[in-house]
């Protein structure tokens, strides 16, 4: 049984939530709600079994918050009609009833969209097409198209998409939402240097390049209730560019998390593939404590803290919260089995995300 003084069993308020333990579920793509993006009873026991397991809240898949050119996955959920509110308070009265609270991550894919049934199109911050291949686990193959440049107006409506999407988020009873500002999605892409070669006041510095996160950020904080959760997720990394880093290395970390603190955000989430190894080639510090240094919300860590005491070093080390992805896929009860000294399931890439990242059903034993 862990001791009183073990960090990853200590309680934190965030927001207005009093959380039992310092590790969350990280949100995954898994593309397995219906055609139209409503989500499922399948995906009800899913997240269900891991507030049973133990983990203190939960974030949901990345979730499209228009029906315009946000959605990147075929079977991806969305938060952008009233039937997929009614269909998410499924999955968050059976979350709940099981006593931990939920998140939605409202993800727009911008250019990196590869399954979108409103759209054909892609859009992004400027007509650059992205690095890399489409994911297979995802149902994509072959590269991405070029994506439009958004206009003045588009982006107005990008900010009223998310926001929307959060007033929907409020209404289908979530405690609240993580705006995806990370891994190459619109946001990051703004963020990004070689992604975006603007002009105008979203283009050029990192103060510029960082503007439309923190204003989706700030418009959603002011639309939705104050008891209401409203994090940020950040990552150097992109699922199209993995070795990607922000280039002007600590300065631009002061800058972003800055920025996104100073638009209201409740905590920041940072990810990397490795969040316990130092962010920047000659440096020692890691994302999550340069998100500590600079920014001025919680800190969430994620990626590569499957193994308790790599957990512990880096909530010692400035993070207040963690999440866990293959660690929970593998281990959806990874909290109460550390908190019972019990052994770890490895992760099974081939078994669990083969041959494409779906709900698989045996993923989901029945209710007892």
């Amino acid at each position: 049984m862990p001791t009183e003084d073990d960090p990853l069993f200590e309680p934190l308020d965030l927001g207005d939530e009093t959380l039992e333990n310092r590790v969350g579920l990280a949100p995954m793509t898994r593309t397995s709600a219906t055609g139209d993006g409503r989500a499922t009873a399948e995906m009800a026991r899913y997240y269900a079994k891991f507030a049973r397991g133990g983990f203190s809240f939960l974030l949901t898949e990345g979730t499209y918050p228009d029906t315009s050119h946000s959605q990147g996955y075929d079977d991806q959920p969305g938060l952008a009609t009233d039937e997929h509110v009614e269909a998410w308070r499924t999955v968050t009265d059976a979350v709940h009833d099981e006593g931990s609270p939920i998140f939605a991550q409202l993800m727009h894919a911008g250019a990196l969209s590869q399954g979108n049934r409103y759209e054909d199109e892609t859009v992004g911050p400027s007509a650059v097409e992205p690095k890399g291949e489409q994911l297979e686990m995802y149902g994509g193959e072959g590269g991405f198209d070029e994506p439009r440049e958004l206009t003045a107006e588009g982006i107005d409506d990008l900010i009223e998409g998310f926001v929307a999407a959060a007033e929907r988020a409020v209404e289908a009873n979530f405690d609240g939402v993580e705006i995806h500002g990370a891994n190459g999605y619109v946001l990051d892409q703004f963020l990004t240097t070689y992604t975006n070669r603007r002009q105008d006041e979203y283009g050029g510095g990192v103060e510029n390049r960082i503007r439309l996160t923190a204003e989706v950020v700030e418009a959603v904080r002011a639309a939705t209730p104050e008891r209401f959760v409203v994090g940020v997720r950040l990552s150097q990394s992109k699922v199209n560019d993995p070795d990607y880093r922000w280039p002007g290395g600590e300065g631009d970390a002061e800058a972003i998390f800055g920025a996104v603190s100073d638009a209201g955000a409740d905590y920041l989430h940072v990810t990397e593939e490795n969040v316990a190894a130092p962010a920047f080639e000659g440096g020692t510090a890691t994302l999550s404590e340069l998100a500590d240094r600079y920014g001025d919300a919680p800190v969430i860590a994620n990626g590569g803290l499957e193994e308790p005491d790599t957990a512990r070093r880096v909530l010692e080390s400035g993070a207040d919260l963690l999440t866990l992805g293959t660690g929970a896929l593998a281990n959806p009860d990874w909290p109460t089995r550390v908190a019972e000294g019990r052994s770890l399931e490895a992760f099974d890439f081939e078994r669990i995300l083969r041959p494409d990242a779906s709900i698989d059903d045996s993923e989901v034993p029945a209710d007892d």
